[in-house]
């Protein structure tokens, strides 16, 4: 196939931000684990899809397996929580309120608006 490009798992983007291996990059509504550390304005690699082990809320227990997972740009961590942030996956291990960090499965897609987000209008 002449117009395939790459498969996508793997891709690069400014970020937005100063960011370290292993941080979560949100450019957009596109969101991956950085693959190597990059200065704001510098190329990252993003990684889309897998399961990584990342910080969380501290203060939210993730009861069951399988919950829906944000991502607060803000905190630039996991949460439970819709309200502003991007659906980027879910958990696959409970956890503890506290704990530092949770085990999430990225969905490989673009971050989803919540829906707090659509019904305000801002997706």
């Amino acid at each position: 196939m002449k117009n395939f490009i790459q498969t996508g798992d793997i891709v690069t983007v400014t970020a937005p931000a100063d960011v370290l291996a292993g941080g979560g990059v949100l450019v957009g509504d596109l969101f991956g684990i950085a693959c190597t550390d990059a200065l704001s304005g510098a190329p990252v690699e993003i990684k889309t899809g897998g399961v990584f082990e990342h910080g969380k809320t501290s203060a939210q227990a993730w009861a069951s397996v399988g919950l829906a997972i944000y991502w607060d740009n803000s905190g630039k961590v996991f949460t439970t929580t819709a309200s502003t942030n991007k659906l980027v996956g879910v958990n696959l291990a409970t956890a503890a309120n506290p704990s530092a960090t949770g085990i999430v499965r990225l969905n490989g897609i673009f971050a989803v608006p919540s829906a707090a987000q659509m019904a305000a209008g801002d997706a």
